[in-house]
């Protein structure tokens, strides 16, 4: 076959030639799949890749997106050697400057995720910087996180490098030859037409770039990003650059929004508005003409000269430049600022590897972690935050574009802990919102739905920061109520699925780790796993009738785990999946006076012999129709009362009615971490993720290795004969003013030995309390080693049972 030829077939057919799909393709070759296609409608690159500033920073407080900028920053210096093909990589480090205290705080938290990744991050003072930038203005510049070995690189000849590296494993390009369609086969592959023919494939990617959105359109779905305007400008030769050979770091400036670098020996100086950013090809809806390639846009000047002027403030001998080029070309963004990585909801072999807005950093591991979980079923890191499936089908259109237009604006700005920024918000509320507003609500945001943090009793505004603020004793008095009195929550943003069907509980059985409830009424805990007997996915399932099932996931679980659930159904099979997440409210009631608020506004026995713990039933509550489920993520007596969104209201009042003389109060999602802190209980997508099995994550108890086989069943059995090489730690903090919050180092002296996934101040307790991953010597009750907590270590001492109600007799009698 010649070069550009089309094969009739392929395992995996990848849709775009940037850096996303060669990269994809370089790393599926180089682990054995040989026989892949990526096919480009025109050259290499012709995308918004060519264009690319090329940055590589190292620096991210996010551990898993760490982790993916980390594979490129390592494998960028090496890959001219690999393929013989030009990359320019320019390992000149890079400067992130600190303008406010809580920014120096968070270089303390990058530099921790530095120590568990293995990326230099130092905190330098004034002198250092001046010392490396000895041109450099920094007036106002309290400190800077310089990590040493990042740097920029050709983005062109990295992306043609990873082209041709896997060519050379054997895998094919056929480039100026446009995708038409992509057709589902009856076998359960897929037809890719193009203009040169079809080839049928197993797997499908859709890596392409700015046309993201239309290829899955193809498909019938459709992706929450858009392409946004990103300006960057070149100077003339700098002579202070021309008379020395050592390259200054990039600097990531929040005075100007901008970053700045030596471009060989010219000035690159890239701009992010922080007010009236672009999108692309508004004329179309935000995507370009098929017709489209190495598009560049007319910079608006007007808006992004007061950035550059900030930029000469700072570089004050690049004033007298000239300008050589300037480069205005389309970047995607998303909603979160996170990639696309993983399968499209509800189809079968089709993936995504797009919405990248850092893509040169991020193509390296995109590529690399990509492949894993199409080739293995699982990847190294956890991919919840790069899962496609993350967001429902509320989110493309209005929401995104808030939401990305938000994310480029304050690409510079740090996002303090307990900050809620407003663009997108209300995508999804109930009927409650504004009463819950009323009563002194702060809400934030899963997947779009609005649900209470906190409660603000005086109208103050909480101080964020990463320390204990102005609300500590607010939230504890929440977890106070709760546990001595009575709280309501509203928690309407659990996922909410029926499973209807004769063959609805065979089904379940055999996509569960657990067994499915044997009695109606029953209630189980369950988890979904993959071949390789890894978490992929948590729920609670509530049997309601002979064949009707209620199942329950997070909110950021609505579209995963309803494909997992219609995945499992099998030809033949009387079994039918509803999401009807939006169709029902959810009321949390919890504490030692739940039981008789409850009884006031319904008719059905509450008593422990007749509504027992771990049990739902279907009861009237104010007159309607509610599933109620006595299940607590408190700890304490309660109960979960699923109704109709349109009962919501009336069922919240006459709750809060009845609880007046019980003491009720209102509580947050701020007091139920304090609270599930307190009585140890794990959390999906921290300490349950697709890199953890239930032996490390010690939820045995929830795998009947007895029942009949069950995906993942046989890998569970073959890690438990090998023995882990991780265990989960609960662990109690020493002392401080701020707490474990996840992707901590844990260290014994100077060596990293574990990571922390997440942690509270335990209110009630009045303990600082964390869960981590530690090799088995480090795991046993009364072991001590440190974390290390914005720069500072503190004493960790692993605990053997929950601080609070260790035996649970509370949610089980309500004593």
């Amino acid at each position: 076959m010649s070069e550009n030829s089309l094969p009739g077939q392929a395992r995996v057919v990848i849709v775009g030639g940037g850096i996303m799909g060669a990269s994809l393709l370089y790393h599926l070759a180089e682990e054995g799949w040989t026989d892949c296609l990526l096919i480009e409608k025109g050259e290499l690159t012709s995308g918004s890749t060519w264009h690319a500033a090329g940055q590589c920073p190292s620096f991210i407080a996010d551990y898993n997106m760490a982790k993916i900028h980390d594979h490129g920053v390592n494998l960028y210096p090496k890959l001219e050697g690999l393929t013989g093909q030009y990359v320019s990589w320019h390992g000149c480090g890079g400067i992130r400057f600190a303008l406010k205290p809580a920014e120096v705080e968070w270089f303390q938290r990058v530099a921790s995720v530095g120590k568990l990744i293995g990326f230099d991050c130092e905190i330098i003072d004034p002198a250092k910087i001046r010392q490396l930038v000895p041109w450099a203005n920094i007036d106002g510049v309290l400190a800077g996180a310089w990590t040493l070995h990042d740097g920029h690189v050709d983005p062109a000849g990295v992306c043609n490098a990873m082209a041709k590296g896997a060519r050379q494993f054997g895998a094919s390009i056929v480039t100026h030859n446009r995708v038409l369609d992509i057709r589902p086969r009856p076998s359960g592959d897929w037809e890719v037409v193009t203009g040169q023919g079809s080839v049928i494939a197993e797997h499908v990617v859709n890596a392409a770039g700015c046309y993201a959105r239309e290829v899955s359109r193809m498909v019938g779905t459709d992706i929450p990003m858009i392409n946004m305007q990103h300006t960057y400008i070149v100077t003339d030769t700098v002579p202070e650059f021309a008379a020395r050979d050592e390259e200054m770091p990039v600097i990531r400036d929040p005075y100007p929004s901008s970053y700045y670098r030596q471009e060989q020996k010219s000035a690159l100086i890239g701009i992010y508005e922080m007010e009236n950013s672009k999108e692309c090809w508004t004329h179309r809806g935000g995507w370009p003409e098929w017709e489209s390639e190495n598009e560049l846009f007319d910079p608006d000047f007007d808006n992004i000269m007061p950035y550059v002027e900030r930029v000469m403030e700072r570089m004050p001998f690049w004033r007298e430049l000239g300008i050589k080029r300037v480069v205005c070309g389309a970047i995607p963004h998303t909603p979160d600022s996170n990639p696309f990585l993983g399968p499209a909801a509800g189809l079968r072999n089709f993936w995504h590897c797009n919405g990248a807005s850092i893509g040169i950093a991020a193509g390296a591991g995109s590529g690399k972690y990509l492949s894993q979980w199409m080739i293995h079923g699982d990847a190294e890191i956890n991919m919840a935050g790069v899962d496609p499936r993350r967001f429902s089908d509320f989110a493309p259109g209005d929401y995104t574009r808030a939401k990305s237009h938000e994310d480029y604006e304050h690409m510079y700005k740090l996002h303090l802990p307990g900050e809620e920024r407003p663009a997108g918000r209300k995508a999804r509320i109930t009927p409650l919102y504004d009463r819950l507003a009323d009563r002194g609500a702060v809400f934030t945001e899963a997947n779009g739905w609005e649900r209470p943090k906190w409660f603000s009793p005086d109208g103050r505004e909480e101080e964020i920061g990463f320390r204990h603020n102005n609300i500590f004793d607010v939230v504890a008095e929440e977890c106070r109520a709760v546990r001595e009195r009575v709280g309501l929550l509203e928690l309407s943003s659990f996922a909410k699925y029926d499973v209807i069907g004769k063959d609805a509980g065979a089904m379940l059985d055999r996509i569960s780790a657990n067994r499915m409830p044997r009695r109606v009424g029953g209630i189980v805990l369950t988890h979904y796993l993959s071949p390789e007997g890894r978490l992929n996915g948590e729920s609670t399932v509530c049997r309601l009738g002979d064949d009707h099932y209620y199942v329950l996931s997070g909110a950021n679980c609505e579209e995963r785990d309803l494909s997992i659930l219609r995945r499992g159904i099998r030809e033949g099979d009387h079994v039918r999946v509803e999401n009807v997440t939006n169709d029902y409210g959810v009321l949390v009631l919890a504490g030692p006076r739940a039981r008789d608020v409850l009884a006031h506004c319904t008719d059905a026995d509450l008593s422990n012999e007749s509504f027992r713990w771990l049990s739902g039933k279907e009861i009237t509550v104010a007159g309607r129709g509610v599933r109620a489920l006595r299940v607590s993520y408190t700890g304490e007596l309660g109960w979960e009362l699923h109704c109709p969104m349109d009962a919501l209201t009336a069922v919240y009042e006459a709750l809060w009615s009845a609880g007046r003389e019980h003491g009720i109060a209102a509580f947050g999602t701020y007091a139920l971490n304090s609270l599930r802190m307190e009585k140890a209980y794990k959390g999906w997508g921290a300490e349950l993720t697709n890199e953890i099995t239930p032996i490390e994550a010690e939820m045995e108890r929830f795998f009947r290795e007895d029942k009949a086989d069950f995906v993942g069943r046989d890998a569970v059995l073959k890690m438990r004969e090998a023995g882990p090489a991780i265990r989960i730690v609960y662990f109690e903090v020493a002392a401080g003013d701020n707490d474990v919050v996840g992707g901590e180092p844990l260290m014994d002296g100077e060596r990293v030995i574990g990571i922390t996934t997440s942690g509270g101040y335990g209110h009630y307790t009045g303990r600082s309390l964390g869960f981590g991953y530690v090799p088995p010597e480090y795991a046993s009750p009364g072991a001590t080693f440190d974390v290390e907590l914005l720069g500072a270590r503190r004493r960790v001492k692993v605990l053997a049972e929950p601080v609070w109600d260790p035996a649970s007799e509370r949610p089980r009698t309500g004593a």
